[in-house]
């Protein structure tokens, strides 16, 4: 769900074309000739514990790096940032850090910019002032050509800040009485309304520079609480998630789609795990059965659905031995425990080495593609 919330809940406070084609074209790195230069075969000379931490993405309260970021960057270990409300006291507090975080010396080969990732979906969840200006429910009933517009805009006000990276949009369909619906975060109830629309505002993202994320797969349409509040079990069948709920995320595949954002909720059709830590869902149903190339993410991992799978050390590894390419963690205390159980599995063999360069490489290539707007 929302990635803040968890830290709304636990602090009580608010957190509150070029270069789309470049976004798209590293996102998937099909043709060799398409990708940066070293970009394919830099994570096998790595050394291991960048290795681990390419995989983990952080939060951290303030308008400042804790030091213990600061350091993890300088020493390239992790792939990226998340930044609240609480981070953007004012737009120029918020760039100075974008910009201090970007300007951090990292070793050889993992130079090309962080992922500075926020929610603005728009609604209740934006965490920097300006676009989007209408909420998902707003641009779903307004158009495709109108949402589009909308995902140009925001595009334009997070590269102004520094941010690259939208966990938006919402893909999950606004069933009646579900928790998307409810928060009006959904651009529809049905799946061609939400392909129509919501598929538009990230090619518009993109578009602007700005890797979109579709969120969350395989669908939390039918989630009656928020994952970060509550374990849900989604009681779809697999033939409706697959033909419904899965739906939105195919077209938003097709156009290019550079990033897919992992439930937490529980599926019982595909596995009895979260979606996240399922390889069912994670590495089946995302890669193999609708065929995307593109960088997976996790939900954030400090929710109560997670919780009761595991601390941030089980979840990450269940999470990177189901395929899911990125671990994000509002606390960067929280992931840097998940990146030490991560070099252990590493260091052991308890981790496929090969699976998980090739999870490295995807996020590489993505990082080199949006230095390129």
């Amino acid at each position: 769900m929302a990635v803040s919330a968890v830290r709304t809940r636990r602090r009580r406070i608010a957190v509150g074309a070029g270069c789309g084609l470049a976004i798209a074209a590293f996102a998937f790195g099909v043709e060799l000739s398409d990708r940066p230069a070293g970009a394919p075969t830099i994570a096998s000379h790595l050394a291991i514990r960048e290795l681990a931490g390419q995989r983990i993405v952080i939060g951290f309260g303030g308008t400042e790096p804790p030091k213990g970021v600061a350091r993890a960057i300088h020493r390239g270990e992790l792939a990226g940032v998340i930044l609240f409300a609480e981070n953007f006291p004012s737009r120029a507090a918020g760039e100075r850090l974008a910009r201090r975080l970007q300007g951090i010396r990292r070793p050889p080969g993992l130079r090309a910019p962080l992922l500075i990732m926020a929610d603005q979906e728009g609604g209740q969840v934006k965490r920097i002032d300006g676009a989007p200006s209408a909420a998902a429910e707003q641009m779903g009933a307004a158009g495709g050509a109108f949402s589009r517009r909308q995902g140009r805009a925001t595009a334009a006000n997070l590269r102004d800040v520094g941010v690259n990276v939208d966990l938006a949009p919402v893909l999950d369909l606004a069933r009646p009485g579900g928790t998307i619906a409810e928060t009006d975060r959904g651009f529809g109830s049905t799946a061609a309304r939400v392909a129509a629309t919501a598929v538009p505002f990230a090619v518009g993202l993109q578009d602007g520079g700005v890797a979109a994320t579709a969120k969350h797969f395989p669908g939390l349409g039918a989630a009656i609480e928020n994952t970060d509040f509550a374990t849900q079990r989604v009681d779809l069948s697999k033939q409706t998630l697959r033909a419904v709920d899965e739906a939105p995320y195919r077209s938003f595949i097709g156009r290019g789609g550079a990033m897919v954002m992992l439930s937490t909720a529980i599926y019982p059709a595909f596995s009895p795990r979260p979606a996240a830590f399922a390889r069912a869902v994670a590495s089946g149903e995302l890669r193999s059965h609708l065929g995307f190339g593109g960088v997976s993410i996790t939900d954030a991992l400090e929710s109560a659905a997670v919780r009761d799978f595991g601390g941030p050390a089980r979840a990450g590894l269940a999470a990177v031995r189901a395929g899911t390419d990125l671990l994000l963690f509002a606390d960067y205390r929280a992931g840097a425990a998940a990146r030490g159980a991560l070099l252990r599995a590493l260091r052991t063999g308890s981790l496929d080495r090969a699976a998980f360069e090739a999870s490295v490489s995807r996020v590489l290539r993505l990082r080199h593609g949006l230095g390129r707007g």
